[in-house]
């Protein structure tokens, strides 16, 4: 990447807001650390979510039922379900019909804190996931704890987590749709630990660069081909 090019995308990097989904980095320490991006907090009584094309957060629907999101949830930047996390969903489950759903990578942040508000970015150290088929479309969510949580923190595997907080989360997302007759469509067909939810990042995060490639090297070209 030529300097002078390089010095535009820092100095726009300092002035605008980077998009959640694309302008925040996946995390050096990826799959073990990741950064969330966290758009729904356990208070909120509406299901937000990103709005792909502009990056900001928008209402999605009003939660219809009185259980509400038992954790953080948001997901992981520079994801994407699709070939290589719908291969990986079939292959685990014995189906062949199973295709990635389009979407940044799900992630759930269990902590002890009390948070107020969402739009958040937090470091997620990854323990293991669900493998959520939705509508026959991978939906996996990834299962993590807040790193440095003084309940949660020191924990390494999902199989370490007490079951009764792991099944709050799976009820939730076995009936978030019972209202709209989706649940028959939704189910969980393995619980997994963190080694199966590293392999499912690194292919969503292959997924999202074949899908968009580099962010920065994306803009280098553009500026490069706008100032000759």
């Amino acid at each position: 990447m030529k300097a002078e090019i390089k010095a535009v995308i820092d100095a726009m990097s300092k002035r605008f807001t980077s998009h959640p989904w694309h302008g925040i980095e996946i995390g050096e320490k990826q799959p073990a650390i990741v950064n969330a991006y966290i758009e729904i907090i356990p208070a909120d009584s509406i299901k937000y979510e990103i709005h792909k094309p502009s990056g900001y957060l928008m209402v999605d629907r009003p939660q219809k039922l009185s259980n509400h999101m038992p954790c953080l949830y948001g997901f992981v930047p520079q994801t994407y379900c699709d070939k290589e996390v719908a291969a990986f969903s079939n292959e685990k489950t014995g189906r062949t019909d199973i295709t990635g759903d389009g979407d940044p990578l799900d992630i759930c942040v269990l902590s002890e804190r009390v948070f107020h508000q969402g739009n958040i970015i937090c470091d997620a150290k990854v323990i293991g996931g669900f493998r959520m088929i939705d509508g026959g479309e991978a939906d996996d969510k990834i299962i993590a704890v807040l790193k440095g949580d003084q309940a949660y923190g020191g924990i390494e595997d999902i199989s370490e987590m007490p079951k009764m907080v792991i099944d709050r989360v799976r009820h939730f997302f076995l009936t978030y749709k019972d209202l709209d007759g989706g649940a028959k469509n939704v189910e969980i067909t393995h619980v997994y630990g963190k080694e199966e939810a590293f392999e499912v990042i690194k292919r969503s995060h292959n997924d999202y660069t074949n899908k968009y490639g580099n962010a920065d090297e994306n803009l280098a070209v553009a500026l490069e081909k706008l100032l000759g």
